[in-house]
């Protein structure tokens, strides 16, 4: 049985930092990519980045160079570093694992978190 738990959500100002992270139980862990998506309110999910290694890494062009994402096998933990914070960038951020495939589409992942909330005021 699977558990993705997510933390480190919150309320930010425009242009401050947060760092999400994901605590991964019932795989193994390195076996997994890992991939983070947030959804806004009257939005479709949407894609944000995934990782394999440290070296197989994917974004999303809009959040290319403000995002971050990064693993931890050894703590079964993938995080997003989020810099330079948009007021559009407010959503609820769910981190997701897929085997066997690189994909912004989130019907690979079969397995997801909760969600954790950020919100980037104005």
């Amino acid at each position: 049985q699977v558990q993705l738990v997510e933390s480190g959500g919150g309320l930010v100002q425009a242009g401050g930092s947060l760092r999400l992270s994901c605590t991964a139980s019932g795989l193994t862990f390195s076996s997994y990519t890992m991939g983070w998506f947030r959804q806004a309110p009257g939005k479709e999910r949407e894609f944000v980045a995934a990782i394999i290694r440290s070296d197989s890494l994917l974004y999303a062009d809009s959040m290319k160079g403000r995002f971050t994402i990064s693993r931890d096998n050894a703590k079964n933990t993938v995080y997003l570093q989020m810099n330079s914070l948009k007021p559009e960038d407010t959503a609820v951020y769910y981190c997701a694992a897929a085997l066997g495939v690189m994909a912004r589409d989130p019907a690979p992942y079969a397995n997801w978190g909760q969600g954790t909330q950020v919100t980037v005021s104005s």
